[in-house]
């Protein structure tokens, strides 16, 4: 019988870098991801603001609008915004939206009518119409309650009250932040995302948005 000099050393197989490096991409990618749904889900939480103010500002950020009315998503926001002016009627509020392509008004307008709608008098109102993203929500509306309250100032305690659907919420407070330089004065509101499939939908857009915001929405210049 023959021996067989290579009995016992079975030849590697020889491994293919691109699998391996697109594996540990893939490894990578749901880290990452995983990390940035932590971040949106402990905005989604919302907070307290620590210190208060003469005045308290209540910023409603807009959604689509549809022919009906209001989105289930936007009115899921007016909803929660009216719990909370029903227990502080003196509040100031801003709405904040412009009109998208596809709207036939702004949502600064369907805000204001479904608030009015629901007792809030006009004349606590004012509304930034705008507005296209979330970055420009804030430009805007710092800017507008700038010129329209002359005694306005980073400087002073006032309280501001953020609104929007829960997962928002993380990047509202990062631009929020990065314009005005403090977060200890504001509150946030999350309101409940009612719409499954919006849900579902923003659990994969939203962490590329707040990529996009962190990287990008860098421009913030405050009227004096």
């Amino acid at each position: 019988m023959k021996y067989n000099r290579y009995r016992g050393n079975s030849p590697q197989k020889k491994r293919n870098p691109w699998l391996a490096a697109l594996l540990a991409l893939l490894i990578v990618g749901i880290a990452a991801f995983g990390a940035l749904e932590l971040v949106i889900w402990r905005g989604a939480q919302g907070q307290t603001a620590q210190t208060g103010g003469e005045r308290t500002v209540m910023v409603i950020f807009g959604c689509q609008v549809r022919r009906d009315g209001p989105s289930i998503l936007l009115q899921d926001r007016l909803d929660t915004a009216l719990a909370y002016w029903e227990e502080h009627p003196d509040i100031h509020i801003v709405v904040s939206g412009g009109k998208g392509d596809d709207e036939h008004m702004s949502e600064a307008q369907a805000m204001y009518d479904y608030l009015t709608a629901h007792g809030v008098d006009g004349e606590h109102i004012r509304m930034e119409d705008q507005s296209r993203n979330t970055h420009q929500n804030i430009y805007n509306t710092l800017n507008l309650w700038r010129v329209t309250v002359p005694s306005w100032d980073f400087s002073v305690p006032d309280s501001y009250v953020l609104v929007s659907s829960d997962f928002h919420l993380s990047r509202i407070l990062m631009l929020w932040e990065r314009a005005t330089g403090r977060l200890d004065n504001v509150t946030t509101l999350p309101a409940p995302v009612s719409h499954a499939p919006s849900r579902v939908h923003m659990f994969f857009r939203e962490p590329l948005a707040l990529v996009k915001s962190f990287l990008f929405d860098r421009e913030f210049q405050i009227l004096e």
